[in-house]
């Protein structure tokens, strides 16, 4: 029985870690949108920054303007495309924590800290 929960905790503990992605595994894209937050911006795009409603309740749940949105750019690409960063707190170059989204919102990993 103790096997069967040793190897029930080592699943639970990869699947916890499977929603982190640390910053050095973000896309080259991703880290520059990361460092363009943290700098307070000029962002690419005049979307970048907007207030992230938080509609698929993926995120914990916070009022409405904690979280804002950014575009990580997608090569090749000529549009937004699909992929972002979410970040919330009461600085938005200062953010409590961040989420990468490569599929619009339908996922999100914490970006460790």
């Amino acid at each position: 029985m103790s096997r069967f929960f040793g190897l029930l905790l080592a699943c639970l503990c990869g699947f916890a870690q499977a929603q982190t992605i640390a910053p050095a595994e973000l896309p080259a894209e991703g880290r520059a949108t990361l460092a363009l937050i943290y700098q307070g911006g000029p962002f690419p795009f005049k979307r970048d920054g907007i207030v992230f409603q938080n509609r698929e309740r993926l995120l914990p749940e916070r009022p409405r303007g904690h979280y804002r949105e950014y575009t990580v750019v997608t090569p090749g690409l000529k549009h937004r495309g699909a992929r972002r960063i979410v970040c919330g707190g009461e600085s938005p170059s200062r953010p409590e924590a961040c989420w990468y989204t490569a599929d619009h919102y339908k996922s999100f990993r914490k970006i460790a800290e």
